[in-house]
């Protein structure tokens, strides 16, 4: 079963190795149809002490570590639509 991959914004990181991370979900009110805002904390693995408040991280589902803490911190989530990716592109001419 594959692992669930969560993203949201560090609240907390006064423990050690460990951040609190804020997921939002949107969801439907089953009456008045109005969309609203669900959130959730998460205490997630941070193994190097490296993400501070604000930060938006992926966090992944993984094995019990403490009684609260079964995510661990994958990645930063970069924010801005744009970046500089080189590539290596061997473009030959087609002639004849």
């Amino acid at each position: 079963m594959p692992k669930r991959i969560l993203i949201g914004t560090v609240t907390s990181d006064k423990t050690d190795k460990t951040v609190t991370v804020k997921v939002e979900r949107k969801v439907k009110h089953p009456l008045y149809g109005k969309i609203i805002r669900r959130s959730k904390n998460y205490h997630a693995h941070d193994e190097n002490n490296q993400y501070h408040v604000g930060d938006v991280v992926r966090i992944e589902e993984c094995r019990p570590i403490s009684k609260t803490k079964t995510w661990t911190v994958k990645d930063e989530v970069v924010s801005g639509g744009t970046q500089a990716i080189e590539a290596d592109l061997d473009v030959e001419a087609a002639g004849n």
